[in-house]
């Protein structure tokens, strides 16, 4: 690993895994490595290959710290300036664009910015026995991008974690439905990440993109406007090739052979 390429972005059958590789450093987010992340979401966007994404990180127990706290100080020191103004897209925002699921395989701890790019991942997979939380109030920085938690968890919950900055046990999250699944190993955490991105890969690629887009308008629109929005998502995919298809592969009793068309 080295600081010019801490992303590591490969593809295979449709699936595109996203890795931090900065271990020696809990894969805290620097400059480098949020312009990076920043990429990959645009590249994996406009790749027309990829149907679904796994995020996750070199295994040094640690997911992500979250921003790179000894880079931040020496910007600071050294330009005067925040390190949050030398990156493209400090908050993420692409992240949230990506049509095709996000997978968030948390092969460890995660706090700061690591609840950041869980919270903006539409799955999550998690290590039994780490950590999670949102930091910040700690280090006198802030937290404007946990505000979709309070359709995620209590909010109760949610002001505990970004009033305290104390982390919890990944587990009190899960029990609250956070996180999808918990694994006992890394490997396994990646294994689980696999096996539902290859259950997306099965489904029509259309239906899938609504479907996620349906959700996260309904999050912003309300119930009501949401529903209006979530229809207009899902004509395109009813008037597609897909949609013939799928019942004629079922009734041939045979796998479907999707267009994404």
């Amino acid at each position: 690993m080295s600081d010019a390429s801490p992303i590591v972005y490969s593809r295979e059958n449709g699936i595109v895994t996203i890795t931090i590789d900065r271990p020696e450093r809990k894969n805290a987010l620097s400059i480098e490595a949020m312009n990076a992340l920043t990429d990959a979401w645009e590249r994996a966007e406009k790749d027309t290959q990829a149907r679904v994404v796994i995020l996750t990180s070199t295994d040094c127990g640690v997911f992500s710290a979250g921003l790179d706290l000894k880079q931040a100080s020496e910007v600071r020191a050294r330009d005067g300036v925040d390190i949050l103004t030398l990156m493209r897209d400090p908050l993420q925002t692409a992240m949230r664009k990506v049509s095709k699921p996000i997978i968030a395989a948390m092969t460890g701890s995660l706090m700061a910015g690591g609840m950041l790019l869980a919270i903006k991942s539409d799955l999550r997979v998690g290590l039994r026995g780490t950590r999670a939380g949102i930091t910040e109030v700690k280090m006198g920085r802030g937290s404007p991008w946990a505000v979709p938690l309070l359709w995620m968890l209590p909010q109760s919950l949610v002001m505990e974690l970004v009033i305290t900055g104390e982390t919890m046990p990944i587990e009190r999250l899960a029990e609250h439905g956070f996180v999808n699944y918990l694994e006992d190993t890394p490997d396994a955490v990646r294994a689980r990440a696999l096996q539902l991105a290859r259950g997306i890969v099965e489904g029509a690629p259309l239906s899938v993109s609504a479907a996620k887009a349906s959700v996260l308008a309904a999050m912003d629109l309300g119930c009501a406007e949401g529903l209006l929005e979530a229809n207009r998502l899902h004509v395109q995919a009813y008037a597609s090739e897909d949609a013939i298809e799928g019942p004629k592969a079922f009734s041939e009793k045979r796998k479907p052979v999707w267009q994404g068309k």
